[in-house]
């Protein structure tokens, strides 16, 4: 157990990210102060400063994946227990468990809504492999499911997007996974599915919505959309439109009629998952699509034009 406590003072700027509409960290906020934490967020800045922190019962008013696993991290030095309610339940969370138990800490209930911490345990390194990242993994089978072909993701886990596969299977993909990872073919035109509406984990993923999306631009029929995460997640239809798609939105709501030809186009990221949109559209697209501000697309995947490429894409990055 740590015997001394020092006092700490920290000062960051406020968050970065997407702009997708409010998206407070009060509850990051909020959640500190309760274990002890003195912040001051005025001025652009946080000041935070803790003599030291203690474990209590937090009750998250949403489960907000960066909230719990930034209390998480706070409450493994924290002295006692902490318990999180209402914590999310995404793959992450139990993964950030599992790394934490690996360095010393004593954490369980990941993948629950309650997420309990023993603070106090001194940690220390480890050797750990980070799970497969879920959403790039649905967007290259998005990507096979919009140009055709097929794809074998190695190590992926279907348990962790098995809702994007479902949805894929009902476009008429198919889609086979064991412990190798997941194969997805698609041989002919998909068709529209049934409505598609983001949720929190378990529910369909608010980043796969606009790579879906994309996917299903030249489908038979038309799909409904519900947006009920973030208010501003349909900014990269105007750029899905120069390309010659059907998206009408209303509000939190858009319908994708599927259309006979797609037409490559200059297009720009809006943001993270809307540019790994475009990058999907395009494939489907008839000729050239230039896609600017592609910075975007980097903060979410490691030279997706590599991977793309290694498909059998026509894709070059531009310096």
């Amino acid at each position: 157990m740590w015997k001394t406590w020092h006092l700490r003072h920290h000062r960051v700027s406020h968050r970065g990210g997407c702009e997708l509409g409010p998206r407070p960290i009060d509850l990051h906020l909020s959640g500190l102060r309760t274990l002890g934490a003195e912040i001051d967020d005025t001025g652009g800045m946080l000041h935070c400063r803790a003599a030291r922190l203690r474990g209590r019962e937090i009750v998250l008013s949403l489960p907000s994946v960066g909230a719990t696993e930034n209390l998480m991290l706070a409450a493994c030095g924290a002295e006692g227990t902490t318990s999180i309610c209402n914590a999310a339940r995404e793959p992450e969370i139990t993964d950030l468990q599992n790394f934490l138990n690996a360095c010393g800490a004593r954490v369980s209930g990941a993948g629950s809504t309650t997420v309990v911490i023993e603070g106090g345990h001194k940690l220390h390194g480890c050797t750990y492999t980070v799970m497969p990242d879920r959403i790039v993994a649905g967007t290259y089978l998005c990507a096979a499911a919009a140009a055709g072909g097929t794809v074998l993701l190695q190590g992926a886990r279907e348990q962790h997007l098995a809702t994007v596969t479902a949805v894929l299977r009902e476009a008429g993909c198919d889609i086979v996974s064991d412990s190798a990872g997941i194969a997805c073919v698609c041989r002919r035109r998909l068709r529209a599915v049934r409505p598609v509406r983001t949720a929190p984990y378990p529910g369909f993923p608010t980043d796969a919505q606009a790579i879906l999306m994309a996917a299903l631009l030249r489908s038979r029929g038309a799909t409904v959309f519900e947006e009920n995460i973030f208010e501003n997640r349909y900014r990269h239809v105007d750029e899905l439109a120069r390309m010659g798609a059907d998206i009408q939105v209303s509000g939190r709501t858009a319908v994708v009629t599927g259309v006979e030809t797609l037409r490559g186009a200059p297009v720009r990221c809006t943001d993270l998952r809307g540019g790994a949109a475009l990058c999907v559209a395009a494939l489907a697209a008839e000729g050239e699509t230039r896609i600017a501000e592609i910075g975007h697309i980097d903060r979410g995947y490691e030279r997706i034009e590599r991977d793309l490429r290694a498909l059998g894409a026509e894709i070059e990055r531009i310096e």
